[in-house]
């Protein structure tokens, strides 16, 4: 499935939309694109999308090289209209080949790996790739561990689809992506990501959202 067919709308709509979606979207691209090092020579974005995290790291690189990953065939002509010259890849970045690089991006997308034995997997993967002193930035939702502090997150985050959607429409998406997607609390995350033999440091941090840096040792 798309990605703008699992968020329920069309692909012509996805910039629009996922800003009615994801409370604080803009917000955290630009972090995650400040954090960039400038001098990064090549960056791998997992689930490119249309591109909208690569185009923040242009601007703070405008040298590196990009390479975007993503199963949504659609999304990455979307992508290479934004991000030209980049070299796009067509598959899972689960199954993909991730090529060596100085970083690894990510925005709304390690949320579909299932499990978290998968996820260290998948960290451990990144540390191969990425080349020692380099980073790995995510941007994702990343709840509280304490359950009643989770549930204030996600009423936070109805709160904001209640801005654009009426409140069953809210409640019916919360409740879709919580079947399709894996919201890893960020103390697990962060553990996960330290396990692969990344120094972690949260960047940005509101409700049920964090941006996360590591750095390879």
């Amino acid at each position: 499935m798309g990605v703008a067919a699992h968020l329920g709308i069309k692909l012509a709509e996805y910039d629009a939309r996922i800003r009615t979606f994801i409370p604080y979207y803009e917000e955290m691209l630009d972090v995650a694109g400040s954090a960039l090092d400038p001098k990064v020579g090549t960056i791998v974005d997992l689930g490119i999308g249309t591109g909208a995290l690569s185009a923040r790291c242009r601007e703070r690189a405008p040298n590196a090289n990009f390479i975007g990953i993503d199963t949504d065939s659609e999304m990455l002509k979307a992508a290479a209209k934004r991000v030209p010259a980049a070299r796009l890849i067509c598959d899972t970045f689960e199954r993909s080949e991730i090529p060596r690089c100085e970083a690894v991006v990510a925005s709304f997308a390690l949320h579909h790996v299932r499990t978290q034995k998968a996820k260290a997997a998948l960290y451990r993967r990144f540390a191969s790739a990425i080349r020692r002193g380099g980073q790995l930035i995510n941007v994702d939702c990343q709840p509280a561990t304490d359950a009643a502090l989770s549930r204030q997150q996600f009423l936070a985050w109805k709160q904001h689809l209640q801005q654009s959607y009426d409140e069953r429409q809210a409640s019916d998406y919360l409740a879709a992506w919580s079947k399709e997607d894996v919201y890893i609390p960020l103390t697990s995350e962060i553990a996960l990501m330290q396990e692969a033999g990344f120094r972690v440091e949260i960047l940005w941090r509101r409700d049920a959202f964090a941006v996360l840096l590591g750095k390879r040792a």
